[in-house]
């Protein structure tokens, strides 16, 4: 593509799958940067966004780090910040991408790779691999269409998507959308101060097709996010959150520097509301925001059906473990009664590898999807999830292993 790429791009020839099997995500989109409007009437609002910029084709972008300086030119600076940035100074936001790079890999030779398959099963659902796109808020800041081009995009690519609460389209739509591409998704939620409307809104996500809920357990209030902050973004500017629309909010008469709870979540979420929710959904619940092994084994307990280690992004606290560090003691904790996903800082398919070595059974990408979504749409968004797929592959190939379950923790070097 010769022209620069705009951030709601969504056709080209470099959105193509690397698969003869796949489908583009391009010409699944609507013509319409505007959002149809929800059963209550909202719809999404769009941050104002750079439309044409030179810096990369798509077709240049062959890792999905080269991803990232496009993305970051083409977004405005709040938006960029709210993205890019962590809590505090940002040390454990650094170190989850650094954590997978300390491990070492220790490759098998002289086997059989001639048939790499990446194919696995999460909680009866059959994936085609192992790479999941996380729940990120707010997708219409990236992509004119949103959550619309994020869906066709994990559909496209193979990939689960999981609906944010903080997305920006509403959840009868994201189920319907999903329902024409034929794709399974997940909804993530966080406990609201006021319970009845998270029943109401567990009982909406269920009934838009949700197969599973995820449930964001380390979050009873936001960190001390300085980029934000300094952006005095309470909210991003301009966005609207439609799945939330309507949730009764506490106000805070205090000054914004003496602010420490946020008015829509619930800061006295205790293991209750977890029961609570496993017993009321009707549909398996998964835990997201574990580090400590015996917090996840309390979450089993409990009766979630899977658990994510996860440390927000690094956007909650720092100086917390990377995810990598903190897997395997849950993996450990666990003890393979449940699934155990992880994210935080996956940015090459031997990160993929390495997560499922030390125990994940699955993995979720968030920022790499966005920079996906500035740079190019929902063609952009495939081709990152694409990449990483066949990042995989070939790494699978070259530790030699065929299957998921070929990849053990002996494809580590001791440490």
């Amino acid at each position: 593509m010769a022209q620069g790429i705009s951030t709601a791009a969504t056709t080209s020839s470099a959105g193509t799958s690397q698969r003869g099997t796949s489908r583009s995500a391009s010409a699944e989109l609507p013509a319409s940067a505007e959002l149809p409007e929800s059963r209550s009437g909202s719809a999404a609002a769009t941050l104002p966004i750079v439309n044409q910029s030179p810096v990369a084709r798509l077709q240049d972008l062959v890792s999905v780090p080269l991803f990232e300086r496009p993305a970051s030119e083409l977004l405005p600076d709040g938006v960029r910040d709210y993205v890019w940035g962590g809590a505090g100074e940002e040390h454990t936001l650094r170190d989850n991408v650094a954590a997978w790079s300390r491990q070492l890999l220790a490759p098998r030779v002289l086997r059989d790779v001639s048939a790499i398959d990446t194919r696995t099963s999460i909680l009866g659902t059959d994936l085609a691999h192992p790479i999941l796109v996380a729940p990120t808020a707010q997708h219409r800041n990236y992509a004119a269409d949103g959550e619309f081009a994020t869906l066709a995009a994990a559909a496209a690519a193979e990939a689960l998507f999981v609906q944010s609460s903080l997305g920006s389209t509403a959840l009868d739509e994201v189920g319907a959308a999903a329902a024409r591409e034929g794709a399974p998704w997940r909804f993530q939620l966080y406990i609201q101060r006021d319970r009845g409307f998270t029943a109401d809104l567990v009982a909406d996500a269920v009934a838009a097709g949700a197969g599973a809920l995820v449930l964001t357990v380390d979050t009873p209030t936001l960190g001390a996010r300085d980029r934000d902050k300094r952006n005095q973004l309470g909210r991003i500017d301009g966005a609207s959150y439609p799945i939330l629309a309507s949730a009764p909010m506490a106000a805070d008469p205090a000054p914004p520097h003496r602010r420490v709870y946020n008015p829509l979540l619930a800061p006295d979420i205790t293991w209750d509301d977890l029961e609570w929710l496993v017993g009321t959904a009707g549909v398996p619940v998964l835990t997201k925001g574990h580090l400590r092994g015996d917090d996840a084994l309390r979450a089993v307990e409990c009766g979630a059906a899977g658990v994510i280690v996860s440390n927000h992004g690094a956007r909650n606290l720092d100086t917390v473990p990377a995810t990598a560090v903190a897997l395997p003691g849950v993996v450990a904790a666990v003890d393979g009664r449940v699934p155990v996903l992880v994210d935080g800082g996956i940015r090459r398919g031997t990160d993929v590898a390495k997560a499922l070595a030390l125990g994940a059974d699955a993995v979720l990408v968030g920022r790499p999807v966005i920079w996906g979504l500035a740079v190019g749409g929902a063609a952009g968004a495939q081709q990152v999830l694409e990449i990483l797929r066949t990042e995989l592959e070939m790494a699978m190939a070259l530790l030699g292993t065929q299957t998921l379950a070929d990849i053990t923790p002996d494809i580590l070097w001791p440490v």
